[in-house]
């Protein structure tokens, strides 16, 4: 890469880090906020509204349990796919042509749902909605490469917030669309925040830290300088490195554990299917792995969750029939959403002072205790606050893995690290269905609650066997 960068030698050398920090957090990171938080809104929105087509479309059409149930699963499947592939396109064409693709596929085929004549045309085009939101982590890895390391454990779980948002808007929707106009105005209503991406892409710069790490050194200055002067805090000239030359001879010395850096910073670059083997090679695998567990652990659980609520709030498990209306099930899933509002406040009270690892592992351990209890028969208000105790546990567990994860990974493979662990864990939302409509429905109640506790142990003892803690860790 040496002989290409375009370096400046008209000013003292500074790091992307450094650049980072002196800039501060101001009205550009607020700007880039907003934009990667609508698409996360986006996705939230998309997801969300499973728990309430479903019932609907199965009784439009008499669907039958499992039909009903692969309308939610096709859209893991596409996220599957999606997201390793978008990963990919970002870390090799830039950040920027991920989130576009991503944006034009999820509101296309988004609103073309809400016009599906039957039920084969509303699974494929769901399957492509999937495909379109596998590319949500490329948005989240644009814009923690914009913010400087002490704030970006709080700053990811102040985005993850947008997701709180998205979800607490889609169930008001459905509470005043559903009853009255229809699933299919639901479904297009849902599509609208990924035609504001679209609508703003025009403005929104290209991460600094992938130009950088492409050698398009000009470009990432300039990109930089931009952001400090909409911070107002404009800086002299400088010259941008990797490191100081002081720290050359220190760099080389020093473990890969004890200056902090992923052990992939010794692989050289590549991409696509290089990536995929670099996150399982020697130095890396078990990281991978147990990262791996620990999405798959969170998805099932978050989405499995959700759909508990809709199922054990309308008829007890789907044994006990006790005639409550959708009314009463709109408001219950309303109410519980609200819940995943302390969950990231939690999240950022705790990531940068517990660190990353003793977060993840509480609120993991934490779901068990609200999970086990819901084995036996109790009241309505119980259950729905079993169930809120569980989302506040998961919601903060599923946004601080979703800080830890790009923070193991270097810039040239981040999104591919992300975006792959992202697509196991959409496996878990392909299980999850099955489990919470399939069990439940079958008056198997014990056992998916047990599950669901069993899968969240688990998953908390993967966390405890990470062996990097990546509190306070620049990104390499």
């Amino acid at each position: 890469m040496s002989s290409q960068l375009e370096i400046s030698k008209e000013g003292p050398s500074r790091t992307v880090d450094e650049v980072l920090l002196s800039a501060g957090f101001g009205k550009f990171h607020v700007l880039v906020l907003a934009y990667a938080g609508m698409g996360w809104i986006s996705e939230a929105m998309e997801m969300m509204l499973l728990s309430f087509v479903g019932p609907s479309v199965r009784q439009e059409w008499e669907l039958s349990p499992r039909e009903e149930s692969l309308i939610t699963s096709v859209v893991f499947v596409g996220m599957l796919g999606g997201a390793y592939t978008w990963g990919v396109v970002s870390d090799v064409h830039g950040r920027r042509k991920g989130f576009l693709f991503t944006a034009i596929v999820t509101s296309v085929a988004g609103l073309l749902s809400a016009i599906a004549p039957n039920y084969f045309f509303l699974i494929l085009l769901r399957f492509l909605v999937g495909v379109g939101l596998g590319g949500g982590p490329v948005l989240l890895t644009w814009f923690l490469e914009f913010v400087p390391s002490p704030s970006r454990g709080t700053w990811a779980c102040i985005f993850s917030g947008f997701w709180t948002f998205g979800a607490i808007a889609e169930a008001s929707i459905a509470w005043a669309v559903v009853p009255t106009l229809g699933w299919r105005w639901l479904l297009a209503l849902s599509a609208a925040p990924s035609f504001f991406l679209l609508l703003f892409y025009g403005i929104t710069p290209e991460s600094p830290r992938y130009l950088y790490s492409k050698g398009r050194v000009s470009e990432a200055r300039r990109v930089l300088e931009r952001m400090s002067r909409l911070n107002g805090a404009p800086l002299p000239l400088f010259e941008l490195v990797a490191h100081h030359p002081e720290e050359e001879e220190l760099v080389e010395q020093t473990s890969i554990l004890e200056k902090k850096l992923s052990p992939l910073d010794q692989i050289p670059m590549a991409g696509g299917e290089s990536s995929v083997a670099a996150l399982l090679s020697r130095q890396l695998m078990k990281t991978t792995v147990l990262l791996w567990v620990v999405f798959f652990g969170n998805a099932f659980l978050y989405y499995g969750i959700v759909l508990l609520t809709t199922k054990l709030s309308s008829d007890n498990g789907g044994c006990k029939s006790q005639g409550r209306g959708d009314d009463v099930r709109y408001k219950e899933v309303f109410i519980a959403s609200f819940a995943e509002l302390p969950g990231v406040v939690l999240a950022a009270m705790v990531v940068e002072k517990a660190g990353r690892k003793v977060a993840m592992a509480g609120m993991l351990f934490g779901g068990v205790v609200f999970l086990c209890p819901l084995v036996l028969s109790s009241s309505q208000g119980v259950v729905t606050g079993l169930l809120v105790g569980a989302r506040v546990c998961i919601t903060a567990s599923f946004t601080v893995v979703y800080v830890y994860a790009p923070e193991v990974y270097p810039t040239w493979v981040r999104t591919t690290g992300l975006g792959v662990a992202s697509a196991v864990g959409r496996l878990g939302g392909i299980a999850c269905p099955l489990v919470a409509v399939g069990l439940v429905a079958g008056c198997h109640r014990t056992v998916a609650v047990l599950l669901f506790a069993a899968v969240a142990a688990i998953a908390g003892a993967a966390v405890l066997m990470f062996p990097l803690e990546t509190k306070g860790r620049d990104l390499s």
